[in-house]
């Protein structure tokens, strides 16, 4: 009997995630359909009409939007990670004011 009420949860759980899934798309479909249809559209402005609070992070000091990218990633390769964490660990270890033959002693 537990095994059922178990699979009832889970199936519950289930469905209400796919029903959260498909309504959040088809909202911001909708949202980016209309406007994308504006011309000269801004998040302020979509915010402005549908009503929400924009996040925090997209305003600066002086609650204006933020116009550039938030988050800048480059591609590192395995040896140029290597090398910048073993860097840090070097100098980590020198500023403790102990060698490394000190820290195998």
């Amino acid at each position: 009997m537990l095994h059922l009420l178990y699979i009832l949860a889970f199936t519950t759980v289930a469905v209400l995630a796919v029903h959260n899934l498909i309504r959040s798309l088809l909202t911001v479909g909708l949202e980016s359909q209309s406007s994308s249809s504006k011309r000269g559209w801004s998040a302020r402005d979509s915010y402005s009409q549908s009503g929400r609070i924009p996040h925090p992070e997209l305003l600066d000091e002086s609650g204006n939007f933020i116009d550039e990218p938030l988050l800048v990633m480059r591609s590192v390769n395995v040896q140029e990670a290597r090398q910048q964490l073993d860097a840090i660990y070097n100098s980590e270890l020198g500023s403790s004011g102990e060698t490394q033959d000190e820290k195998s002693k």
